[in-house]
């Protein structure tokens, strides 16, 4: 891949202070996201000062505003997924003297200021990934999307074996330990899927996932339609941890506990 540089417990989290985190990078995969890139990227460089956006191939003019923050921007020569963007974004991270790693969208649909609520929720956790959850506030959502969060929750959670809260959330928090351990060119799936396969191998790594609320937000002038397509993408998902579950004797104990409330 090529670039230039120019357990399932939900958290009830308080404010933090906007103060720089240097002990945190915060990745930002972009495509076409012309329109929101400069303020969700100058948001995600208050809370630290290593922010990384990836521009994957945009056609449009992404990338040129970007490189017109104080922020790292990796440029793929072509539109190669999600995955790949997110990939890219960690391995740059890898390179920093960072405890973790934070992913939110480009488009604007994620919060910065909540940044800190993740990061920190992280932090204290200890090795568990942390998702920013939409899913208390299930009205704001649109019904299609609703729907094929949760069947992709469902799935998700057996074949990791804990709860998962809104599995399509791409707002996350990521210790830099399991970034460290993961060899990304076993995983199989590209675009959306990436997210949800890299749940389930974390949990068997022994980073199950928990999850803090944010706000559910699909209206206001920063948003432009979703990449992800809930039917296309949902059975994607379920194709990948059906085919998780049979390498795994189906797992039955992970369908138990998935369904416990406790993790």
């Amino acid at each position: 891949m090529g670039f230039s540089k120019t357990v399932a417990t939900d958290l009830t989290l308080k404010s933090v202070p906007l103060a720089p985190n240097p002990a945190l990078a915060v990745v930002i995969p972009a495509y076409n996201e012309a329109s929101t890139i400069a303020a969700v990227a100058a948001g995600a460089r208050r809370m630290t000062p290593h922010v990384i956006v990836v521009d994957d191939g945009s056609q449009d003019d992404t990338a040129q505003i970007a490189e017109q923050l104080d922020v790292v921007v990796l440029r793929l020569s072509e539109n190669q997924g999600k995955a790949a963007a997110l990939i890219a974004g960690f391995q740059y991270a890898l390179t920093l003297d960072v405890q973790g790693v934070v992913t939110l969208d480009g488009d604007g649909q994620h919060q910065w200021g909540d940044i800190g609520k993740i990061s920190e929720a992280g932090l204290l956790a200890g090795n568990r990934i942390v998702i920013g959850s939409r899913l208390h506030q299930p009205e704001n959502f649109p019904k299609s999307r609703l729907r094929a969060n949760r069947i992709a929750n469902f799935w998700i959670s057996w074949a990791a074996g804990h709860r998962v809260s809104d599995s399509q959330s791409g707002f996350r928090y990521y210790p830099i330990t399991l970034l460290q351990m993961m060899d990304f060119s076993r995983l199989r799936s590209s675009g959306f899927v990436f997210e949800s396969e890299l749940l389930i191998a974390a949990a068997h790594k022994g980073f199950p996932s928990i999850s803090a609320p944010i706000p559910a937000l699909y209206d206001g002038e920063l948003f432009r339609p979703s990449h992800f397509k809930p039917v296309r993408d949902i059975t994607r998902i379920v194709m990948m941890v059906a085919w998780a579950l049979i390498r795994r004797g189906m797992n039955p104990y992970g369908l138990y506990r998935s369904l416990k409330r406790e993790a």
